[in-house]
């Protein structure tokens, strides 16, 4: 049967700060608990060139698993099993427990490109049993995955950006270690099967992005950025600012996630650091050896405390964030936020509950509480809320997709990046 995704705001209000606002209502699918031991996912969600969705799972100590999803059919199937791809049985924290980096397509083939990681040490385990994470792909019009190896032992993946017009894939690896994560920033060239290191930059999950001359933007620790450029074989460091200053946002710790995505034409840059509670845009067409930048204004101006792990930019250039409300009376809240080029700042859709809250089911057949359900609540008028969104993806025909957790869930607000 045809699945149809509806948002609607109703009349219900809740109160968000000082301001009443109207909910927005998600239609949530359950994704497959076979792929996943902990309802988990990551920032691993992206559409394809087909229309379909590609979501990245986590399976401790067992497995990562690449699932397509159709928003037409609601149907999943699961399409990379990670160990099967590598020939590995290995399990514990040997094994590829996740697929956490941003999902990538290539621009010329319609490829997934994906990388695993490894998940987290149980008593008794050593990180020396992590052999390292491996860069891999799905053709959708092939049905076939291939692996190309491990590109830094011991490490696992945290973000692949290929760059097909030029035959290469940028890769930023993960140490896994606090308070410093090692990170890796390396080239895979598709012709030569071989990796090239640039070296540590000690930035835990750096996205890496292309701008419009295809050069390859990696986070530094401490605030700045590096950018590579492989027709000249170039790496040079770029100092930041925010209107003209050095920012004095959270990035300059060292364990502090930066998301940041660029539009189709890879001429902007927009970026969200977790707990900023702020948007920021970079002009990548700019000469010089410092990356000036903006701020647009916060995403929750009335919030106390943001948590934003979840941002995308739209074919259509509109930025889409899943932010979390934190230190809020009645416990946290996801909102769903955007910004359209020309705005005067970030703009809140509203608060999120559940369309359909007997999507899953939350308790056993003896009527315990299930495992990894918690990030679903109550409201005080009934509405169901989800508040732990991690990945978000923004379709072609305006839809916005967000993956949240425990349970993994799918949300989806059909096509209200085109109202």
């Amino acid at each position: 049967m045809k699945a149809v995704f509806i948002v609607w705001l109703c009349c219900t209000t809740i109160v968000v700060g000082q301001s009443p606002m109207p909910w927005l209502e998600a239609k949530a699918t359950k994704l497959p608990s076979e792929f996943t031991n902990q309802e988990s996912g990551y920032f691993s969600i992206i559409e394809g060139k087909n229309g379909l969705l590609y979501i990245g799972s986590a399976k401790y100590g067992v497995n990562g698993y690449l699932l397509e999803h159709d928003p037409k059919t609601g149907k999943t199937r699961m399409v990379m099993d990670v160990m099967k791809e590598i020939g590995s049985k290995a399990t514990g924290f040997a094994a590829q427990a996740k697929i956490h980096t941003r999902n990538n397509v290539g621009e010329l083939t319609g490829k997934i490109y994906v990388g695993s990681k490894q998940g987290y040490p149980e008593k008794g385990e050593t990180r020396a049993g992590y052999p390292g994470g491996y860069l891999l792909t799905y053709d959708p019009k092939e049905g076939k995955c291939e692996q190309f190896g491990i590109p830094y032992p011991k490490h696992g993946l945290a973000s692949v950006m290929p760059d097909e017009v030029n035959g290469l894939v940028y890769v930023s690896t993960c140490s896994d270690d606090r308070p410093i994560d090692h990170t890796r920033f390396m080239i895979f060239d598709l012709k030569s099967k071989k990796y090239k290191d640039l070296g540590d930059f000690e930035h835990a999950y750096a996205f890496i992005v292309l701008d419009e001359k295809r050069r390859a933007y990696h986070p530094a620790i401490g605030g700045n950025v590096v950018r590579y450029d492989s027709a000249t074989a170039k790496l040079e460091q770029l100092l930041v600012t925010i209107d003209g200053k050095l920012p004095e946002y959270s990035l300059r710790r060292a364990g502090a996630i930066l998301n940041w995505d660029t539009t189709s034409d890879r001429k902007l840059l927009y970026s969200v650091e977790m707990s900023t509670n702020q948007l920021y845009q970079f002009d990548l067409t700019q000469s010089g050896n410092t990356l000036h930048g903006k701020a647009l204004g916060k995403l929750l101006p009335q919030a106390a405390a943001t948590d934003c792990r979840a941002m995308c930019v739209a074919p259509n250039g509109k930025v889409w964030m899943a932010v979390t409300e934190q230190r809020r009376p009645g416990g946290p809240l996801m909102h769903l936020v955007s910004y359209t080029p020309g705005d005067a700042s970030p703009k809140n859709h509203g608060p999120v509950r559940l369309a359909n809250p007997d999507f899953t089911t939350f308790v056993d057949e003896q009527g315990k509480p299930k495992p990894w359900h918690h990030t679903i609540r109550k409201e005080k008028d009934g509405s169901m809320t989800p508040w732990q969104p991690l990945g978000i993806a923004a379709g072609a025909d305006g839809s916005v997709y967000v993956v949240s957790i425990a349970p993994f869930t799918l949300l989806t607000f059909d096509k209200i990046g085109a109202r």
